[in-house]
């Protein structure tokens, strides 16, 4: 198969409706993850990803196919404190984290989730943190995988309930 090379790079405001529609659409075809009916705060933060970049220490990372195209994104935060997440996540020092990757159902299967993954992971350790913060859910068992492979370890203490939605947290310790 032809490896096609993606861009990774900060999303511009003319491109974010496009990737909030992408995250949308591949949240809601999540086997076991809630519907939008279920959890509709959930899904109109999906869907104004954008928003995310006035937050301070916060950039939303996309993937640009040769011809163009957005194939996925992912909200990287090198400040915890702006992470947004239920539990503990947001306390953590020394560490940054990334949130809400997905990739196009069109592009997947070419590693641009691990793309993604790789750069929030090369822009925390350019900034010397001690970690990386994460979270999956067991809808999520692609994802899971993945960063299992990039040596994301469970981390039981940052678990916590998104309404009924169990979800779970992951560490990479990079020192």
């Amino acid at each position: 198969m032809h490896q096609q090379i993606y861009t990774i790079r900060n999303g511009r405001p003319e491109e974010f409706d496009t990737l909030g529609q992408i995250m949308v659409e591949v949240y809601s075809q999540l086997e076991g993850f809630p519907k939008q009916s279920e959890q509709p705060e959930y899904y109109n933060l999906l869907a104004n990803i954008g928003k995310w970049t006035k937050k301070p220490h916060t950039e939303l990372l996309i993937a640009v196919s040769p011809e163009g195209k957005i194939a996925g994104g992912v909200v990287y935060f090198s400040d915890m404190r702006y992470y947004g997440s239920g539990g503990t996540a947001t306390q953590e020092k020394n560490a940054s984290g990334f949130r809400l990757l997905a990739v196009a159902p069109s592009f997947r299967k070419q590693g641009i989730g691990k793309l993604l993954s790789n750069e929030c992971i090369r822009k925390a350790k350019a900034l010397k943190q001690e970690q990386v913060i994460i979270h999956s859910t067991k809808a999520m068992q692609v994802a899971w995988k993945m960063y299992e492979n990039l040596g994301f370890e469970r981390s039981e203490d940052l678990d916590f309930m998104q309404e009924e939605l169990p979800v779970f947290g992951f560490r990479l310790k990079l020192k």
